[in-house]
C-alpha cells in the first residue's frame, strides 16, 4: 500500500443518542464540547483531512462553528466504523485515500502519538487494521467500561490482537492492556468490514472490532506508555472535567 500525503482520511463518528451517556458528544469539558476537543486532537496529529461524521444536525453545527468539517450521515449504524465507511463513500468516491482512521469521539485526552502509532502499523502488508493500547491501571482490569486487548507480542511495542473483551483478561496477574478507541483501516478492510453483518461476539461484548476478528481480519496494536481516560459514563465525565480543570484544557 502506498500512503501518499495526506496519508489518511480521519473520521470522527459522533452520535447524540449514546446508550450509556446520551448527548456525551456535546458534553461541556472546560468550556468546549467534547467532540471539539477530540477534533482538535485529530487535527494536531496532521495525518490528513479530518471530518466529523454524525447523524445529528446539532453536533454538525457545533463542529462547523469550531472551524471543523462535518458530514451528516444516516442514523442506522450499529457502530462507528460503519458510520466511517458511509462517510468515506460520500467524501472520497474516487478512492484517493488508501487508509481511513476512525477516531472514537469520547477521548478528549488522546495521546498525541496515538493516531500515528495506529496508522504506522499499516506499513506491514499483513495488517488490516491498526490500533493502540496501553498498560491498564489496576482498577481498569475489572472495569467493563475499560476494554481489554488480549494479544501476543510481535515486538516489545507491538501486539497482534487475539481478542477484545470487557472482562478481566487474560486471567492472572497480567500484564493487562487497555484498548484505546482508534482504528486505522486499509480502505479495502473498512469496505469489507462495513459489508459484513454484525457478528455474534460483537453483539455479545458490544465491541465492533470483534466483527473484524471473527471475519479473519488481522488487527495489530501499537503499545503506548500510558493510557488516557475515555468518557463512557457520567462518572467518567466528571473525572475528565476535573482533569480538564487542572490542565487548563479550555485553552487547548
Amino acid at each position: 500500500m502506498s500512503l501518499l500525503e495526506p496519508r489518511a482520511l480521519v473520521v470522527i463518528p459522533a452520535r447524540l443518542g449514546s446508550t450509556r451517556l446520551p448527548g456525551k458528544a456535546l458534553a461541556d469539558i472546560g468550556g468546549r464540547p467534547m467532540v471539539v476537543h477530540v477534533l482538535s486532537r485529530a487535527i494536531e496529529a496532521a495525518l490528513g483531512p479530518v471530518v466529523v461524521a454524525t447523524d445529528s444536525q446539532e453536533i454538525a453545527t457545533v463542529v462547523r462553528a469550531a472551524g471543523g468539517e462535518s458530514l451528516l450521515t444516516t442514523g442506522a449504524h450499529l457502530c462507528g466504523s460503519d458510520r466511517a465507511a458511509e462517510a468515506l463513500r460520500a467524501i472520497d468516491p474516487e478512492g484517493r485515500y488508501d487508509a481511513v482512521v476512525n477516531l472514537q469521539g469520547d477521548n478528549p485526552f488522546l495521546p498525541e502519538d496515538a493516531l500515528a502509532g495506529a496508522l504506522a502499523l499499516l506499513d506491514d502488508p499483513v495488517v488490516d487494521i491498526g490500533t493502540v493500547a496501553a498498560p491498564a491501571a489496576p482498577q481498569e482490569a475489572d472495569d467493563p467500561n475499560a476494554v481489554k486487548l488480549v494479544g501476543t507480542h510481535v515486538t516489545p511495542r507491538r501486539l497482534r490482537a487475539l481478542y477484545f473483551t470487557r472482562a478481566r483478561a487474560p486471567w492472572g496477574e497480567g500484564p493487562h492492556y487497555k484498548h484505546i478507541g482508534v482504528y486505522a483501516f486499509r480502505r479495502a478492510a473498512l469496505e469489507r468490514f462495513a459489508s459484513l453483518a454484525p457478528s455474534p461476539l460483537e453483539l455479545s461484548e458490544r465491541l465492533e472490532q470483534l466483527r473484524a476478528l471473527e471475519a479473519g481480519m488481522r488487527i495489530d496494536a501499537t503499545v503506548l506508555d500510558k493510557t488516557s481516560p475515555s468518557v463512557d459514563t457520567g462518572r467518567d465525565l466528571e473525572a475528565v472535567r476535573r482533569v480538564s480543570s487542572s490542565r487548563g484544557m479550555s485553552e487547548s
